[in-house]
């Protein structure tokens, strides 16, 4: 329990210690360093510890803790009724009453002298989202003491807050490992809230106009999660007198329904599933630690997991069809509106919310083969993801663009960032990566349960490889001649970084037969009774054959950085009409331009077309989910 405790605590402490006057910034290096050192260890020690273990649940006095949650909760909400109101923005005053009005009042009359029995727990998944907040949030707070002197450099008219910044950030990661290891379901939603107002705050924080329109529209949406979560804790302890998520599973179904949809409900606008997700791409406007940290480890799958905590209660049920559904249009409709996207940091966005909707897709069909799938999918899109955010940050301030099109050539002017970025994105999609096991068996579980998904999951595949596959082209074409090498603009802090998550996703695909066999499975059999049956030669070779081109794909892109310098550039061929190497002769003795440009087939795949019908279905969908939970 000490170690729950711990993770909890510590990155509080630090949280406002990062508040104090400031330090030169080779102390907070220094500092920085230190501190997410243990945030890596300490979950890592818990994996160690627990290895050969079930879940373990601890009692805590919770008395003091409890008051201090609520002067805690009371005081945000003044906070955020007093800026609503100075900002004109009166519905996210009235959804912050409407919130506190009634957990205040549950607080002081049926939940007045609640006896929680275990408050904390641990088991082998929350071991796993332990370890994503931990290695990756730890990586991405140390990228921040890099980017952000850079960030303020280029954005000269935004106030610098670096301490209040960073205040916010290991805050942020406090309140999820509070998440991670709440038993309690009061507990869990008061950190739940805790992400809400970081976000909003972390998303706001260039304090202009469209900084704060898109704060204050995650604000919302949140809020809205937050009202439903509510309103679910309060039927579940007037309907069964329960409050802690573990009886919550071993209680009839029939009894706590409508409680498990309302907090799946919260977990869809968290992870930004439709019709919630435009939360999540207008947190663009963020700076880049901000973005890797919403949707890579923390804000997003916070979502998903609280959903497949609850997955079991829906199971079998018309609402858990509903779930399946909604996760499925969000897969599919946001893989396709990628497709049309040049801005990377919203393609990584469209992409982060389709990883999302399989996700979900896969807890509502609740199998054991489906849910070992949905584990490894957020594993492998965690390291994968923040990895690219934080690769097209650098390549936005360094080429002054986050445009994919005008990344042509950056293997010639970026060759080691360039390797980097192209392990990323291997892992997201390219065969045999972890990614793409974990769709293997997502597929299986689709045919065997509900064979109209694995129809989406075959569309939105095959969107998936095409958006990909067009971005990866124009980071690896090479022109004619020379081209100016900006590398050495990056700072060594930022290769450290890069450097920590490029070992992370090596290492967890070395390490994929070990999660599969040695964590995931047992949890599984501790829920099912059950696990997959994935052959273990099977599992070897993919195994082999995934290390192999994690090892060879970098290993020749960085041959080419370090290594070939002699390469021999040839002349375009046109097959006439050559003028020189970069121009030809078309029609009416015009001289044209060499120029490689991707499709974006927006007539077919554009947001504007695509997003309404995405809305319009998911919340159909979860009109029906409700209506079926409360009858």
């Amino acid at each position: 329990m000490n170690a729950l405790i711990f993770l909890i605590v510590f990155p509080l402490a630090v949280s406002f210690l990062a508040l104090v006057p400031p330090l030169s910034l080779a102390v907070r290096k220094g500092v920085g360093v230190c501190v997410n050192i243990v945030l890596c260890a300490v979950p890592i020690y818990l994996l160690v510890a627990n290895l050969d273990q079930g879940p373990a649940y601890f009692h805590l006095e919770s008395t003091i803790i409890d008051i201090g949650m609520l002067i805690v909760e009371l005081f945000i909400a003044g906070y955020l009724i007093y800026i609503s109101f100075t900002s004109k923005r009166y519905l996210t005053a009235l959804l912050v009453i409407v919130q506190s009005v009634i957990m205040v009042s549950f607080e002081f009359t049926s939940g007045h002298g609640m006896q929680i029995e275990h408050s904390l727990f641990v088991d082998k998944f929350s071991i796993i989202m332990a370890l994503i907040v931990g290695i990756i949030g730890s990586a991405i707070c140390l990228y921040a003491i890099g980017y952000l002197p850079e960030y303020h450099e280029h954005y000269r008219e935004v106030k610098d807050r670096r301490r209040y910044f960073a205040f916010l950030m290991y805050l942020f990661l406090a309140a999820m490992f509070g998440i991670v290891f709440s038993n309690n379901l009061m507990w869990l939603y008061f950190f739940w809230e805790i992400t809400t107002v970081c976000s909003f705050l972390l998303i706001g924080y260039r304090d202009d106009e469209p900084s704060r329109e898109s704060a204050f529209r995650a604000l919302n949406m949140n809020l809205v999660g937050g009202v439903v979560f509510a309103i679910g804790l309060v039927n579940l302890y007037s309907s069964s007198g329960i409050m802690e998520l573990d009886k919550l599973l071993q209680t009839d179904k029939g009894m706590v329904l409508l409680p498990a949809v309302c907090l799946a409900f919260a977990g869809l606008v968290k992870s930004a599933q439709f019709p919630f997700s435009s939360w999540l791409t207008g947190a663009m406007v963020a700076p880049t630690p901000v973005s890797a940290l919403l949707h890579s480890s923390t804000m997003v799958k916070a979502g998903v997991y609280l959903i497949l905590r609850v997955a079991p209660v829906m199971e079998n049920t018309a609402a858990a069809k509903m779930l399946t559904l909604i996760g499925g249009v969000s897969f599919l409709v946001t893989a396709l509106i990628a497709i049309s996207q040049s801005n990377a940091k919203k393609v990584l966005a469209y992409s982060t919310i389709s990883n999302l909707g399989l996700i979900v897709a896969c807890a509502g069909v609740n199998t054991a083969a489906a849910v070992w799938s949905a584990i490894l999918l957020i594993i492998f899109h965690a390291v994968a993801k923040s990895l690219l955010f934080l690769c097209v940050g650098i390549v936005e301030y360094k080429l002054d663009s986050r445009d994919i099109e005008d990344m042509d050539y950056l293997i010639m002017r970026l060759p080691k960032l360039t390797a980097v970025m192209m392990t990323g994105m291997a892992g997201m999609f390219l065969a045999p990566f972890g990614m793409i096991i974990s769709k293997f068996i997502t597929l299986r579980a689709f045919v065997e349960s509900n064979p109209a998904m694995a129809i989406i999951l075959a569309y939105g595949s095959a969107a998936t490889i095409f958006f990909w596959t067009k971005w990866m082209g124009k980071i690896m074409s090479i022109r004619h001649g020379v081209a100016e090498v900006v590398e050495h603009r990056v700072s060594r802090w930022e290769w450290i970084t890069l450097g920590i998550l490029a070992v992370a996703t090596v290492v967890v695909c070395l390490a994929f037969p070990f999660f599969s066999f040695h964590v995931i499975n047992p949890y599984l059999l501790e829920v099912f009774g059950k696990t997959p049956v994935v052959d273990a030669f099977n599992v070897m070779m993919v195994f082999i054959i995934m290390v192999g081109l994690l090892i060879i794909l970098p290993l020749g892109l960085l041959f080419y950085a370090f290594v070939d310098k002699n390469y021999k550039r040839v002349g375009i061929y046109l097959g006439g009409g050559n003028i020189d190497n970069i121009t030809f002769e078309g029609a009416m003795a015009s001289t044209q331009p060499i120029a490689l440009k991707n499709y974006y087939l927006e007539k077919y795949f554009g947001e504007e077309r695509l997003f309404n019908v995405g809305v319009f279905v998911s919340l159909t969908l979860m009109i029906i989910m409700f209506g079926v939970a409360v009858i």
